[in-house]
């Protein structure tokens, strides 16, 4: 029987944006929790988003490079910072986290 690995995994993403986003103050959704994760978006400089996910399921790198590529591709923010803490979240519910941070952002009056 294989042991998983224990501890959590941190993974880097990093886009060139399209959108700036200007300044902003920070926006946090989600729980952590079991099955949960947070979404944190703060500003940084443009023209880059970078993402870093700090997940508990290791070995899934490739899922989350997918998820964040769809993310970038649909948002194209620039200037913004993601962090993500993840406790196994579907792939389903990470789009859902982000695009639900969009539109807190946006409610702000940003993209």
């Amino acid at each position: 029987m294989n042991t998983p690995p224990a501890g959590i995994e941190t993974l880097d993403f990093s886009y060139e944006g399209r959108h700036p986003v200007g300044p902003f103050a920070p926006v946090l959704v989600g729980v952590v929790g079991s099955g949960h994760l947070e979404v944190l978006l703060e500003p940084a400089e443009p023209p880059a988003c970078r993402v870093q996910v700090e997940t508990s399921a290791h070995g899934f790198r490739p899922i989350w490079q997918a998820v964040m590529d769809d993310f970038h591709a649909r948002h194209g923010l620039a200037g913004v910072r993601v962090s993500i803490h993840d406790m196994g979240a579907t792939p389903a519910v990470v789009s859902l986290r982000l695009d639900q941070a969009v539109a807190e952002l946006s409610a702000g009056g940003r993209p």
